[in-house]
């Protein structure tokens, strides 16, 4: 029995060291919001006090625009999805458009609250365009933020005056062959390996599952969407965001009368092109643009097609 005790103890002692090896040589450590500021917020960039947090958004464009163009960003994304959009948008409109890095993401990071459900985030858009004087706007989100778009537009109809979904989600999965990075996410007990090891290497595994042209996708951007998951408390609110994930009520969508832009890549593997044709069967009042080509995150992977759908939307 003690041979067997003495056996048990060093396999013990063994596995602990293990880990701590693996942790130690492959683990990915958080990174302070404060080092990423130094690289990723720029001159344009603001941090509102709100809700506890440190809210990281940019305001760009023509400020006296008394409707602006307000962007949402996707799960595990920020901000920066928006980058070439915007540099657009800017030189060919009059808008002011203002995007925001969500609670759980980006420079924002964790909310006190661990709370990411729907209610909590349109309490937020409210919160952050109320922070602004914003009245009204044309609100639009791709993704996650495509559906957190139109489920504000659901409960403050008053408050949008047109909405842009850009491969939004909001209706039951298609049989998607989804992300690797997402589908671990979604793993009990498996994911919270994450929380120490997220490798780069599994961030561009994802990402080629997001743009449909691998090409596109530079060493800048998977080290950019790499270390915006780093960021500290952001790996631990995004699994708590996939933990907590709760059925959406797709059925709200044909209360909607704000006039609708539903923009989707035709080879999106995370949300099916199918989606697009189920929004525009429910909502009353839509206009449909199918890009040839382009995977989920059409902004970033065809901003030029992008940038005139929406410009023709607005001025329509």
């Amino acid at each position: 029995m003690k041979r067997i005790s003495k056996a048990l103890i060093f396999i013990a002692i063994a596995f602990v060291l293990l880990v701590v090896v693996g942790f130690t040589v492959f683990g990915q450590r958080d990174i302070p919001v404060e080092k990423l500021k130094l690289k990723y917020a720029t001159g344009a960039s603001s941090f509102m006090p709100l809700m506890g947090m440190q809210v990281h958004y940019r305001s760009e464009g023509n400020p006296a625009d008394s409707l602006p163009l307000v962007l949402i960003h996707g799960t595990s994304s920020s901000l920066h999805t928006w980058d070439s959009l915007v540099k657009i948008l800017t030189a060919t409109t009059h808008k002011r458009i203002i995007r925001m890095d969500l609670p759980a993401f980006g420079l924002t990071g964790p909310n006190p609250e661990n709370k990411y459900q729907t209610p909590y985030y349109t309490l937020f858009i409210d919160s952050f365009l109320q922070a602004l004087h914003i009245n009204k706007c044309i609100l639009g989100g791709n993704s996650l933020g495509g559906a957190i778009a139109w489920q504000y537009a659901v409960a403050h109809p008053d408050k949008v005056s047109q909405l842009v979904l850009i491969d939004a989600a909001g209706y039951p999965i298609k049989n998607e062959k989804g992300s690797l990075g997402f589908k671990i996410a979604s793993m009990p007990i498996i994911n919270n390996l994450l929380l120490v090891f997220t490798p780069k290497s599994l961030v561009k595994k994802s990402l080629e599952t997001v743009f449909y042209d691998p090409a596109l996708i530079t060493e800048a951007t998977v080290t950019r969407y790499h270390e915006m998951l780093l960021r500290a408390g952001n790996r631990r609110a995004a699994l708590s965001l996939f933990q907590n994930r709760a059925v959406q009520d797709a059925t709200t969508i044909k209360t909607i009368t704000a006039p609708t832009l539903i923009l989707w890549g035709d080879q999106d593997q995370l949300i099916s092109v199918a989606n697009a044709y189920s929004f525009q069967k429910d909502l009353k009042n839509n206009s449909i643009v199918i890009l040839k080509n382009v995977g989920h995150i059409p902004m970033e992977e065809a901003p030029n097609a992008v940038a005139e759908a929406i410009t023709g939307f607005i001025k329509k």
